[in-house]
């Protein structure tokens, strides 16, 4: 499949869909880049896709946006909620759409640190504040003067919406998560944490040779095969032995260390071990 979505009106063939998010892999891979393109917090399954990565998979699959701007500012509040719909660049037909949201009531948008104590001295006492961080320092903090971010809550709620209509008419979001980087640290922590925890591999068990010492040369292999069968062992009797008493495979997996021993006690082998 190339770089196209495909007419909407047809169903997606299984290798159509493979195709695709095989090719947002690849442009992931190739193209984007960490911190730049998309971003991974830690503890988190996936990456986030940041603006700049959702313009490299429109423009990919030859998307065109169109946001749809509605204004739900109050007098104190600014607060849009953007539409996005997605169109084929070169046909104009609807791909898709996204919402996103964005309101100076956020909390990293009503308050900013204060730049030095004075300020925060002479700033009245409702528009000021001392937050706590989780390890318990403080941080102070005053009112936001709405005017000051409008243009920069619009630009947020329009990034929201255009990332949302990405994933959605991509079908990308079993590769990215979404919004992640907009949420305050403490809350991006909360969320690591409780993601299900990747249980770490099993190490295979070690075998005897690992926990006593180095193996044996190829010349004390022999040695020993002589012993056993100068005993009366046929090759079967000496595997099921060693297996027996030492949980040994081979005679090459035997220890330096109990050589010896393994060697005498070879020697006094009988049939009725």
């Amino acid at each position: 499949m190339e770089n196209e979505i495909i007419n909407v009106n047809q169903p997606l063939s299984v290798a159509q869909v493979r195709g695709q998010v095989n090719l947002i892999q690849q442009v992931m891979k190739s193209v984007m880049k960490n911190e730049v393109h998309y971003g991974v917090i830690p503890g988190c399954k996936k990456p986030t896709l940041y603006k700049a990565g959702s313009e490299k998979i429109l423009a990919t699959f030859r998307l065109a946006c169109d946001p749809e701007v509605e204004d739900l500012s109050t007098k104190d509040i600014f607060r849009y909620r953007i539409k996005t719909r997605l169109t084929n660049m070169a046909t104009g037909e609807f791909v898709g759409s996204g919402l996103g949201e964005c309101s100076s009531a956020e909390d990293k948008y009503q308050w900013r640190f204060a730049v030095c104590d004075a300020e925060f001295e002479a700033t009245d006492e409702l528009r000021k504040r001392n937050k706590y961080k989780r390890d318990g320092s403080i941080t102070k903090q005053v009112r936001t003067n709405p005017a000051d971010i409008a243009n920069t809550i619009l630009k947020m709620a329009k990034k929201r919406s255009q990332i949302d209509a990405t994933l959605t008419a991509t079908a990308a979001s079993d590769i990215f998560d979404q919004d992640i980087e907009d949420l305050p640290p403490e809350m991006q922590q909360e969320i690591s944490e409780n993601q299900p925890k990747t249980k770490p591999k099993a190490e295979p068990p070690k075998s005897k040779s690992e926990t006593n010492g180095d193996k044996i040369s190829e010349a004390q292999s022999k040695r020993f095969f002589a012993i056993c069968k100068t005993a009366g062992m046929e090759n079967q009797d000496m595997k099921n032995w060693l297996s027996y008493y030492y949980e040994l495979e081979s005679s090459r997996d035997i220890p330096k260390s109990q050589y010896a021993e393994i060697c005498e006690k070879a020697g006094k082998w009988t049939k009725h071990e």
